[in-house]
């Protein structure tokens, strides 16, 4: 029988209501501060703590799990993925990890879908002319935008966000199409009312906004690569709420510089 409590070791500032039951229950030493640990905090962290409570800012490799010692027991991810810890390596000294799949779905279902409006509807140009003080008065052109209703929406991995989403952009009167490593059920495109891309490059083309819903993985890395972003329309919208090691940043960003995406 354990003598002593559970050491509960935080990274970062988490909500007070996590945060209150996390004191309530453990005692748990929590962070004043928000910024990330560094790599040398973060294995200090590891060899104080029973459970470790790491968010996606805090990657975990094998070298510093080993220099994390014997204590810890277990990893317990504040979110969805666990793409930033080694998890084979945790496995492998008898340290358990865990995530919370699904908890911010619909969150982040509302957060895609309020990219899509944001940039369609050319929201941030308007903050910055009222922020700014020039705002002029109203003009029949100005700030217009583009709507989404009509508009094609192509997911990258229509799980359990990307359905989500799907129901929101048709409550919206968008068109909604999908490529998925696996196609779904015949009943669940027709709920969806959905339209399956074997090919993902065609779906690209042809899209109005591409929104990704797709986890990082060797085989999703780069995913939408400089090739494939050059497939999409110049005035297309491209959405990443998934992971950012999905897109090649610096080939978008060249992209937006020269000009060739809108």
């Amino acid at each position: 029988m354990r003598s002593q409590p559970l050491s509960v070791v935080v990274t970062r500032r988490l909500p007070e209501r996590v945060e209150a039951r996390l004191s309530e229950l453990f005692g748990a030493e929590l962070r004043e501060g928000d910024a990330p640990l560094t790599r040398e905090a973060l294995i200090r962290a590891g060899r104080e703590a029973d459970v470790l409570v790491p968010t996606i800012t805090d990657r975990i490799d094998a070298e510093m799990l080993d220099a994390m010692g014997d204590r810890l027991k277990l990893i317990a991810s504040y979110g969805a993925g666990v793409d930033h810890i080694d998890v084979q390596a945790a496995r492998q000294r008898g340290i358990m990890v865990t995530n919370t799949p699904g908890v911010s779905a619909d969150d982040t279902a509302d957060m895609t879908l309020a990219l899509i409006l944001g940039v369609a509807r050319r929201l941030p140009e308007g903050m910055t002319t009222m922020q700014e003080g020039n705002w002029g008065g109203w003009s029949p052109s100005a700030l217009l935008g583009a709507r989404i209703t009509g508009k094609k929406l192509g997911i990258l991995g229509l799980g359990r966000i990307g359905q989500k989403v799907a129901r929101r952009a048709r409550a919206f009167g968008m068109e909604v199409h999908y490529h998925n490593r696996n196609r779904l059920r015949q009943e669940t495109e027709e709920e969806l009312g959905a339209t399956y891309w074997e090919s993902l490059d065609q779906m690209v083309a042809r899209m109005d906004v591409i929104s990704l819903h797709c986890p990082h993985t060797p085989s999703t890395f780069h995913l939408m690569n400089a090739r494939r972003l050059k497939l999409m329309r110049p005035e297309a919208i491209l959405v990443n709420t998934s992971r950012g090691e999905v897109v090649d940043e610096n080939a978008l960003t060249r992209m937006l510089r020269a000009g060739e995406i809108a």
